[in-house]
C-alpha cells in the first residue's frame, strides 16, 4: 500500500517558492550560501544572459525562478559546472543571469545553458536549454536538436543583443511557456 499523499492543484510553485529558495525577491535578506543570478569563473568569456518569461496568452509571468546549470568556459561539468538562480522581475517578468560562455561538454553536443523554470501552475518544474547563433553548426550536429523541427529548434536559441553597459555580450532568450512559439521543454 502506498502511504505517500497524492500531488494536489494547491501544490505548486506558487508565492511561496520564493521565501525558501529566493527571498531576497520578496524583499527578504538572501539566506547564507544561497545561489544568486552571478556566476563568478575564470574559464570562459563573461556573458550576460536576459529574457523574458511568457504564459499561453503572451502575458509576462512576474512570479517566476529560473535556475540555470552549465558547462565552466572549458565544457568541464561535475565539480566545476556552474549553477545560478534568478527570479523574474515583478514589475516586467525579465530575467538576468551574469555567467560566462559555456564550453563544450561532449563531443557530440552543441554548448548550451541549461534551464530550470519553476512558476504558479506548474506542478514540476520545466527543463529547457539555451543554445547560442554562433553554434549554429555545432547544433546541426546535435543529437537532441536533430529530433526536432527547424522551427522548435529555433525556439531554443538566444540572439545577440549588443553588448551590456559595462561592455558584456548581451544574449537575449525568452522563454514562452506554452501557445504559439511554445519554447521546447524536455522530459528529463
Amino acid at each position: 500500500m502506498n502511504d505517500r499523499l497524492k500531488e494536489t492543484p494547491s501544490q505548486t510553485a506558487g508565492p511561496y517558492v520564493h521565501i525558501g529558495t529566493a527571498p531576497q525577491a520578496i524583499g527578504r535578506p538572501a539566506l547564507p550560501n544561497q545561489p544568486g543570478p552571478v556566476i563568478e569563473s575564470n574559464t570562459g568569456e563573461a556573458i550576460v544572459i536576459e529574457g523574458l518569461v511568457r504564459d499561453g496568452s503572451g502575458a509576462p509571468v512576474r512570479d517566476a525562478m529560473l535556475e540555470i546549470w552549465q558547462a565552466d568556459g572549458m565544457g568541464r561539468v561535475g565539480e566545476y559546472g556552474l549553477f545560478a538562480r534568478a527570479t523574474t522581475d515583478f514589475d516586467t517578468g525579465t530575467f538576468r543571469f551574469r555567467t560566462v560562455r559555456p564550453g563544450r561538454h561532449a563531443e557530440d553536443h552543441a554548448p548550451h545553458v541549461a534551464v530550470l523554470i519553476f512558476a504558479r501552475g506548474i506542478n514540476i518544474h520545466l527543463h529547457t536549454r539555451m543554445y547560442f547563433p554562433e553554434d549554429r553548426e555545432a547544433l546541426a550536429k546535435d543529437p537532441d536538436m536533430r529530433r526536432l523541427e527547424p522551427e522548435a529548434v529555433a525556439t531554443l536559441i538566444a540572439t545577440e543583443d549588443g553588448k551590456t553597459e559595462d561592455g558584456l555580450p548581451l544574449y537575449r532568450f525568452d522563454i514562452r511557456l506554452q501557445g504559439e512559439n511554445e519554447t521546447v521543454f524536455f522530459d528529463i
